[in-house]
């Protein structure tokens, strides 16, 4: 009997994310959008519209639409010398199905991974159900929450199969740049270690230009066949409501393992879905739906950057460079506080919710809590309004 750990993350917003009046600050997609807004953004109007409504609703094509894994591929094929073909891209219900479906495929008894921490529960605690040995490549605040080589050096074994990276990271908004990648898939690509880059997150850089030259490409972009990256449309594209990731890869012998232990999960996703992320990821709304989420991260952060430096007696963090969250530590009279208790007294006397660190990441992140901050700007507005003076009275 496969044996799994709770997931804590997905427990704790279930019980509090419906609190009646909740200001959720611990959502981690870019405010949500409608239909109605994703088609506002589009800058042509002739464009056919989001959804067929004669299209038959067969199971429809089972590894994704040709129109939305076209429309990935040339994302993954931005900048580089070989086009990413749309044959290695699988849809999925999800970025969490895909991370599934491929540790499910590749990982097993005998195995070893090293995986980033703090990360996603699923990127660790999925391949100890399936009896491989995990290493944590811990990753320090007083490195910015970058991963170091050296240390990863002292992890590896010989019987080292995958090293799983989260870019940007999550809970800590932390960016790997692009010579830090290289350095990374130089070090796999010697040892013929699988590398997964969970990307969910990306592009939604906002401290980083794409002009900068470390700015971070996929990890599909490096000249090593063993790359795996994974994705979804709930982070940076506002539409976690439809259900769709993928997995990519340049080896197509992955995409066929991973094809194949799909086909005992979910057969296909929603053909209503699919072409809805095709609509999303076409050249006449991507750059709008972007350009939109980029600037409420900066917005936002900019807020948070505030509160935070108003409130340096008693928090401190490392400001995130990409993604959507942020990854703050609170403490009273120099001591970090029970975090958990501090989330639930939060909400209760608030309705402010965040995650506690130490339940939903690690022991060790005790006094830290996670922040979703590119929510409505209204929504961390009103939330950073009422979680100062409560922290000034109570933790001060």
């Amino acid at each position: 009997m496969v044996k799994i750990e709770p997931f804590d993350v997905e427990q704790w917003m279930d019980k509090y994310e419906l609190t009646p009046g909740v200001l959720n600050i611990a959502e981690t997609c870019a405010a949500s959008i409608s239909i109605d807004e994703l088609k506002a953004l589009c800058e042509d109007s002739y464009a056919p519209p989001p959804l067929s409504t004669s299209t038959k609703l067969t199971y429809g094509p089972i590894r994704g639409s040709d129109d939305l894994r076209k429309r990935l591929a040339s994302l993954y094929s931005a900048r580089v010398s070989a086009p990413l073909p749309p044959s290695n891209i699988l849809i999925t219900p999800g970025a969490i199905a895909a991370n599934f479906l491929l540790l499910y495929s590749l990982i097993g008894p005998g195995d070893h991974v090293v995986c980033v921490y703090p990360t996603y529960q699923q990127l660790y605690a999925v391949p100890q159900s399936l009896g491989a040995e995990v290493s944590l490549w811990k990753l320090k605040k007083e490195k910015n929450y970058l991963p170091d080589l050296e240390d990863l050096k002292g992890l590896v074994k010989e019987n080292t199969k995958m090293i799983i990276i989260n870019n940007p990271n999550n809970p800590t908004g932390a960016t790997i740049p692009k010579s830090g990648l290289q350095k990374l898939v130089e070090f796999a690509q010697g040892r013929n270690i699988i590398i997964l880059s969970d990307e969910v997150y990306r592009p939604l850089f906002h401290g980083i230009s794409p002009m900068d030259e470390d700015f971070p490409p996929s990890i599909l972009s490096f000249k090593y066949a063993k790359t795996i990256a994974t994705g979804s449309m709930s982070k940076a594209y506002s539409l976690a409501g439809i259900r769709i990731g993928w997995v990519a890869s340049r080896d197509p012998s992955i995409i066929e393992a991973i094809a194949a232990a799909r086909d005992y999960t979910t057969i296909s996703v929603s053909q209503l879905d699919d072409q809805v992320a095709a609509y999303a990821l076409s050249a006449s709304v991507i750059h709008g739906l972007l350009k939109r989420n980029i600037q409420l991260a900066k917005t936002n952060l900019e807020l948070l950057e505030n509160f935070v430096n108003q409130n340096s007696s008693v928090c401190s963090w490392v400001k995130p460079t990409g993604g959507t969250t942020a990854f703050i530590r609170f403490e009273s009279k120099g001591q970090p506080i029970d975090d958990a208790q501090f989330c639930i007294d939060v909400i209760e006397e608030t309705k402010v919710m965040f995650l506690p660190g130490s339940k939903c990441f690690g022991p060790e992140f005790k006094g830290f809590v996670r922040i979703g901050f590119v929510c409505q700007t209204s929504v961390l507005q009103e939330a950073l309004e009422k979680l100062g003076p409560y922290i000034q009275k109570n933790l001060a």
